[in-house]
């Protein structure tokens, strides 16, 4: 049966349609990504949401406007791994930058073959004939200009944690990995080898070695290891092991790279967010020790 009163209908649609348009003049929406951070800030304020809350959401508003190109870590900070490498260099390196997957070139650095993870290389300490090309997995390979909104989606649907990011010219930018995706809205996901500065920055390993934080003051590391710690210019001041690490080597140290100070080996050990968090520190070598004085 038809509607006996079409105009009521009609006048109601209108009214609804009139009102919405009234309670948007006199409180309008937001418009852009910034006036909806500004809203989440008043509905913090309000005690609609909690500050966490809050912080999570900007980051999502804000990773909407991210591309891969923003979070990739460049093509002079990435490690591989040689195709044609001998099983025990592999092995060290695996152990020196403590990564769980790598990608793998073959040639030259640029002519990246896949993704090996860790983990595989253990097959081939059980099975020596095995050939590790067997244990490489496909490389995905996305734009600089790859959203992280449409990259998550990718990762979860493909089932990866590493992506090879390619630039214009299709070279090699960097990678980037899941974590570097989802630490846009959770924030910095801690590991193991992040510990608060209340436990400590120098501990002692088992095959007595020590573990020192990048940011450790120099003067205790000085006075931990009974050696002075200087740079080479005189005029320079450094109040981190780190900052004079740094600029010693003219650069931030790569993972698993050895610098030779005062007497003692530092390794890098782990890095993260441009910085060195972790060195692996010993007496240096003879040689090395000589070579620096």
């Amino acid at each position: 049966m038809s509607d006996p009163h079409p105009a009521r209908a009609s006048d109601k649609e209108d009214k609804r349609t009139f009102l919405q348009r009234l309670v948007e003049f006199i409180h309008p929406g937001p418009d852009s990504t910034d006036e909806l951070i500004a809203t989440l800030a008043e509905a913090e304020d309000n005690e609609v949401i909690n500050a966490d809350a809050r912080v999570m959401l900007e980051r999502v508003l804000r990773m909407a406007e991210m591309t891969a190109a923003d979070v990739l870590v460049p093509t002079h900070r990435m490690d591989l791994l040689d195709i044609d490498a001998p099983l025990d260099a592999l092995m060290h390196q695996v152990i020196q930058t403590a990564h769980s997957r790598f990608p793998v070139y073959q040639g030259e650095r640029d002519n990246i073959v896949g993704i090996l993870l860790a983990k595989d290389l253990l097959k081939l300490q059980r099975a020596p004939g095995l050939n590790v090309r067997t244990l490489v997995r496909p490389a995905l390979f996305v734009p600089e200009s790859k959203g992280l909104n449409d990259l998550g989606r990718e990762f979860r649907s493909t089932r990866s944690h590493m992506a090879i990011v390619i630039d214009e010219f299709g070279r090699i930018a960097g990678l980037v990995t899941f974590e570097d995706v989802i630490e846009q809205i959770v924030g910095e996901i801690e590991d193991e080898f992040d510990i608060p500065e209340d436990e400590g920055d120098i501990f002692g390993l088992a095959d007595r070695t020590y573990r020192v934080s990048g940011d450790t003051p120099i003067e205790r590391v000085a006075e931990a290891f009974d050696t002075p710690l200087h740079g080479s210019d005189p005029g320079e001041t450094f109040d981190t092991i780190g900052g004079l690490i740094a600029h010693e080597l003219g650069r931030v140290p790569r993972k698993g790279e050895i610098v030779v100070l005062g007497g003692l080996q530092f390794v890098a050990l782990h890095t993260k967010g441009g910085a060195v968090r972790w060195f692996k520190v010993s007496p240096a070598p003879a040689a090395d020790a000589a070579a620096e004085d």
